[in-house]
């Protein structure tokens, strides 16, 4: 029963989803080409890189990467490459600039404005409200007979 339960979690363990015919001969460039993946979103799978990813658009983008580095591209170059043809959204880190700073800089933003108006909101509370006219002397014997009894 062990041996079944290791084969299964071995069996949907993310490092099998590069197949062995993807891999590269070089073992320097396929380590290069493993850790550049780890950093590219799978399209279909979102949350996952491709290396982890057995969707086939996943092992298009394993074989691309890896013709790039083949062809004697660097990481960068390669990534670039990859971006050009699919966009930023690839990217599981995407760069902070341009139109991204507004996504970088919302998290902090709304949790800055949260904090402000809870803060507003407690403040406001915490004040004694004072009535606007002070009381007849009528109100005030209605009062004191009130808390009297």
């Amino acid at each position: 029963m062990k041996r079944l339960l290791l084969a299964l979690v071995l069996a949907a363990s993310p490092a099998f989803a590069v197949q062995p015919d993807e891999m590269l001969a070089d073992p320097a460039l396929e380590a290069r080409a493993r850790e550049i993946s780890k950093g590219l979103r799978c399209l279909v799978c979102r949350n996952e890189s491709i290396d982890e990813s057995n969707a086939s658009l996943a092992r298009d983008l394993r074989i691309l990467l890896r013709e790039r580095l083949s062809a004697g591209d660097s990481d960068a170059e390669a990534v670039q490459f990859i971006v050009a043809r699919y966009g930023e959204y690839v990217l599981l880190n995407p760069v902070a600039g341009g139109a991204n700073w507004l996504l970088w800089a919302a998290g902090p933003m709304m949790l800055l404005v949260a904090g402000g108006t809870a803060w507003a909101y407690l403040r406001g509370r915490a004040r004694p409200v004072a009535p606007d006219r002070p009381l007849s002397p009528a109100e005030e014997e209605r009062l004191r007979r009130i808390l009297e009894d």
